[in-house]
């Protein structure tokens, strides 16, 4: 039996951090407002000349060096962003040659999902037997997409980059309940594309000086349709995945959502009955990182003790598209 397991993890920010002090200054908002909505306090954003392959290239050399592993072992890199450096090649392809990986490299594109998305599917891979060593980069940097006069949207995303190192392992029956990828769920609906999108710089859409001008190339987002769909369906696919693992809420150790509003991981945690300390959250000091919060988090996690070896660990998102999953690892 083939096992996906976590080796590693690794994240990184942008030098700049921009608080909700320094934020007002420029746009007609406040602490007190963003904190009382959002929990949010700060954010790290790209600098001119940083691009999203900057941050993965970063968090992918850290979460190496955290599993032990050499540039050399990876034989798949996986990115999950919504913001490539450039339509193509992909921002996998750049980050491998960043940190001096030969090997496939594709990107991937399920927005705040990305991570449920991507361990799902390099789950599959591994246990195909054809790649034993992995590296899986969320990054994103959205504040290159955002309406700075839009209070609603722009004091809510931050830049970063998160990743993890999975490793085939071969085990018994008796090892494999003890370690290792456990299940996962998800799930897409396209009725939704349009409450939360980037309409511009597609082929729907090129770039023309008409669209710029009609400022079509920046996040839009329909704050209450969004809300009530990442209540319900990241708790639904919670409940999803705990029973297609055959476990229950009390068999976790800790929950890590998606770092998207504090509004939204509280109504999560009351809906699933959670206890603080069974919860991790740090939307507080980066904001939303869209690809980048769960992989964020789980490096936070993990560093700061909060994960330790055997803890059953659920994970879930919901992003643009509307796309969500969830999914359960024994660390």
């Amino acid at each position: 039996m083939i096992r996906t397991v976590f080796a590693g993890t690794g994240r990184s920010l942008p030098e700049r951090c921009v608080t909700n002090e320094e934020l007002a200054k420029t746009v007609n908002t406040s602490d007190e407002w963003i904190r009382s909505r959002t929990g949010i306090g700060q954010r790290y954003l790209l600098s001119e000349g940083e691009a999203t392959s900057d941050l993965a290239a970063a968090a992918a050399l850290q979460a190496l060096e955290s599993a032990g592993a050499a540039v050399g072992e990876v034989d798949l890199l996986v990115v999950a962003t919504v913001t490539p450096d450039m339509p193509m090649p992909s921002a996998a392809v750049l980050t491998a040659h960043k940190i001096g990986a030969r090997c496939p490299a594709f990107d991937l594109a399920a927005a705040c999902a990305g991570f449920s998305y991507g361990i799902t599917i390099i789950d599959g891979l591994v246990r195909s037997g054809d790649y034993k060593t992995v590296l899986f980069i969320g990054s994103d940097g959205l504040s290159r997409f955002l309406d700075w006069n839009d209070r609603g949207t722009c004091v809510l995303f931050g830049d970063g980059a998160g990743a993890v190192v999975l490793r085939a392992h071969d085990s018994d029956a008796a090892a494999a309940q003890r370690r290792g990828f456990i299940a996962s769920v998800i799930h897409a609906d396209g009725s939704y594309a349009n409450d939360l999108a980037i309409a511009g710089g597609g082929s729907a859409m090129p770039p023309t000086a008409d669209t710029i001008a009609d400022n079509k190339h920046v996040l839009t987002m329909n704050g209450r349709v969004i809300f009530t769909n990442a209540v319900k369906n990241m708790s639904d696919a919670c409940d999803e995945v705990l029973a297609k693992a055959d476990m229950t809420p009390a068999d976790i150790d800790l929950v890590i959502p998606h770092q998207a509003n504090i509004r939204i991981i509280e109504a999560m945690q009351k809906r699933m009955s959670l206890s603080d300390d069974r919860l991790f959250t740090n939307v507080e000091r980066y904001g939303n990182t869209s690809s980048a919060s769960i992989p964020i988090a789980l490096d936070e996690a993990a560093r700061e003790g909060r994960i330790a070896s055997g803890d059953v660990v659920l994970m879930c998102g919901l992003g643009a598209g509307l796309t969500w999953g969830a999914s359960v690892v024994r660390w």
